[in-house]
């Protein structure tokens, strides 16, 4: 006798085989059989769903997420579980909760995300513990950020790692491969990770390789040095003998429409050689991400309070402006840069401005725009996300067909509730594929954007027994109708909910049912060690 069986169900089993109709059925919170044969159907189990003829396919990875900022404040994962995402892969961007020796600071660090943090902790293994008690509402797999890495063993200054230094950044790597996480990340526009030589980088994605994890980047440039900076990434797969996954492959600014296609092509180079080298994408033409990445480098030597100490120094504040404005035109659009969410006012309180762009902040504020971006970071203590429109949609598109890119997020807003304008990716990326891109484009077929967003995923970040629908694999899984499922969030209202998915089950336990997540949750962090 099974647990479960779904009946019924137009198979998409995430390996991009064509769709077949048959039974899924599970015990033990893994999938025991799955069979076109009518006799499975009829099976005695403990609860039996009639799919009704809808796509049922294993639980979506979402391998590029920040939910671990977000988590413990929303573990109910609303916006993931409504689209089918049963498992999100943290720490991207560089950007990881752990190691820490002061919570409060990386709480200021992630203060424009709406960060909550309950519980302390040092390390990989304490940070799973504290997550693992809030009973998330999907899978949290982790990796390492190295801007986190290195602002806790050199601080934020801007200076080259010693051999010393590098030693414990490779050690801290290996330890935490051992408690767990399966990738180390840079965010190489994100100080401090931006004051790293690509020595550093090597010598700390070989200790990642050499530990069994990805190696996953947000690369130095997506501009116009967007090809240098996939040749900067792909060093570490030569030389430091890393897997590589380049993060939101884009190009931002009109200028540099197109080059995503080039670096696609020396992607497809580094795989000939025998490389292994992939990518992933959201499907929008607006990235998010922090105020202060727009900055000049200089301006971030030292965090955030050492760039309130230059807005405070009249000739640092005119060089810092002067240093935003002199990329506006060239690869950042004032009028496409839009407020999405601040951190606590330390002064006048900018809380109104969210939605504006910096022309129409310049405009209220009577001043230009790269000054309007400094007095709002000023009020927040730099603590400003935005989201910012510069990127093409034939770029988007081109991208996404790729068969090395996987589809994922970038997101980190997990419930309705919580302040801001957050770009609408968090809420609508899996929907949006699935829509707009199969359904009403036929970007990708129906079963190639399930293997986006399932076993390509599973296979960079080495997961077990998820990603496909077959035999002794963890049951994670979704039901939807691929007629109906859609993004209803955008850029105005971001904190819609997905609909068009009928049930989510995480390890065979039903998660999301009746166009609602149900109370009791069954995600975990995955954290064994490889």
């Amino acid at each position: 006798m099974f647990d479960l069986l779904i009946t019924n169900a137009r198979i998409v089993d995430g390996t991009g085989a064509p769709a077949w109709k048959g039974t899924v059925a599970v015990s033990d919170g893994r999938v025991a059989a799955v069979d076109a044969d009518p006799r499975l159907a009829h099976a005695e189990a403990g609860e039996v769903v009639d799919a009704g003829g809808d796509v049922v396919a294993p639980g979506f990875i979402d391998v590029h997420s920040h939910a671990d900022f977000t988590i413990q404040g929303s573990p109910a994962a609303e916006s993931q579980l409504a689209q089918g995402v049963t498992t999100v892969v943290t720490g991207n961007c560089g950007a990881s909760t752990f190691p820490v020796r002061n919570l409060d600071l990386l709480r200021q660090a992630g203060a424009q995300f709406d960060a909550v943090f309950t519980g302390d902790w040092a390390d990989t293994h304490g940070y799973a513990s504290a997550t693992d008690a809030r009973r998330p509402g999907v899978n949290v797999v982790l990796q390492l950020g190295h801007t986190t890495l290195r602002a806790h063993v050199l601080g934020m200054t801007n200076r080259a790692a010693t051999d010393d230094e590098l030693a414990t950044m490779a050690e801290e790597i290996r330890r935490a491969a051992d408690q767990g996480v399966r990738g180390f990340s840079t965010g190489l526009v994100y100080a401090p990770g931006s004051f790293a030589s690509g020595y550093e980088l090597v010598v700390l994605a070989k200790a990642a390789a050499d530990a069994g994890l990805l190696y996953s980047t947000h690369m130095r440039n997506e501009s116009g040095d967007l090809l240098e900076a996939v040749d900067e990434a792909l060093l570490a797969a030569r030389v430091g003998g890393a897997s590589v996954e380049i993060s939101h492959l884009k190009a931002m600014g009109p200028a540099n429409h197109g080059l995503p296609l080039r670096a696609l092509e020396r992607i497809d180079a580094a795989n000939a050689a025998g490389f292994d080298v992939a990518a992933d994408v959201y499907p929008y033409t607006a990235s998010s991400t922090t105020l202060t990445s727009r900055l000049p480098a200089f301006a971030m030597d030292g965090g955030a309070p050492a760039l309130m100490a230059r807005l405070a120094d009249p000739a640092e504040r005119r060089r810092v402006a002067a240093g935003l404005a002199s990329r506006f035109g060239r690869d950042v659009d004032p009028g496409g840069v839009v407020i999405a969410a601040l951190g606590p006012a330390a002064g006048d309180d900018f809380t109104w401005s969210t939605g504006s762009s910096l022309v129409d902040l310049g405009e209220r504020l009577e001043c230009s725009p790269a000054e309007a971006a400094l007095r709002v970071l000023e009020a927040h203590r730099g603590a400003v996300a935005i989201v910012n429109h510069a990127m093409a949609e034939s770029d988007v598109t081109a991208v996404l067909r790729h068969p090395l890119v996987s589809v994922a997020s970038d997101g980190w807003t997990l419930g309705i509730n919580g302040s801001g304008r957050p770009h609408p990716r968090s809420f609508g990326t899996f929907a949006r594929v699935l829509g707009e891109y199969v359904r009403e484009r036929g970007v990708l077929t129906l079963e190639d954007a399930v293997r986006k967003m399932t076993s390509l995923p599973e296979s960079r970040i080495g997961l077990s027994a998820r990603g496909v629908i077959a035999p002794g694999n963890v049951a994670d899984l979704v039901r939807f109708d691929p007629q109906q499922i859609t993004d209803r969030a955008d850029f105005a209202e971001p904190k819609r909910l997905a609909t068009g998915v009928a049930d989510v089950w995480i390890a065979g336990s039903r998660a999301f049912g009746g166009g609602r997540v149900l109370p009791q949750r069954h995600g975990a962090v995955l954290h064994e060690p490889l």
